[in-house]
């Protein structure tokens, strides 16, 4: 199926950039997101007449993007869960925990931001965490776990 791309996408395209994708990632993903049209004459016309307007737009997240790196980057973030007695943790810390903890500390950011490529993490500790903001903006984070024992 061809469609035109109305943002940036990884290992897609650009904005403007007409692409052969699989019919079930149109459908399921790239329509229904606001992130590409099928690939009429209308809406090639109408991508050249919003072109300024959609690139305009795209450099305003990238801004605030890279506002955002620059915020994670110099902040340290300390997470207490409970541990045994040699920092193993009783559970995990995940995405969704991370997320919460840099959002608590001034910083908007989602769950699907946060890579793990290891998986959750299990033991206390420092971690540098990568943080996906922006197809074009990556940035890490110090993250303290911190084992707290039972007594």
């Amino acid at each position: 199926m061809e469609v035109i791309l109305f943002e940036k996408i990884d290992r897609l395209g650009g904005i403007g950039d007409l692409v052969n994708v699989k019919a079930g990632f149109a459908r399921n993903f790239l329509l229904p997101q606001g992130k590409a049209k099928v690939a009429t004459d209308a809406n090639k016309a109408e991508i050249e007449t919003r072109r300024e307007e959609i690139e305009k737009q795209a450099a305003e997240t990238l801004m605030a993007a890279e506002k955002s790196r620059e915020q994670i980057e110099v902040m340290s973030i300390s997470i207490t869960a409970k541990s045994g007695t040699e920092g193993k943790l009783f559970g995990s810390i995940g995405n969704m925990d991370i997320a919460a903890a840099i959002t608590e500390a001034g910083v908007e950011v989602a769950k699907r931001d946060v890579r793990l490529p290891d998986g959750p993490i299990r033991q206390a500790g420092e971690y540098e965490i990568t943080l996906h903001l922006h197809t074009d903006v990556n940035a890490v984070a110090k993250v303290t776990i911190i084992g707290e024992e039972d007594e």
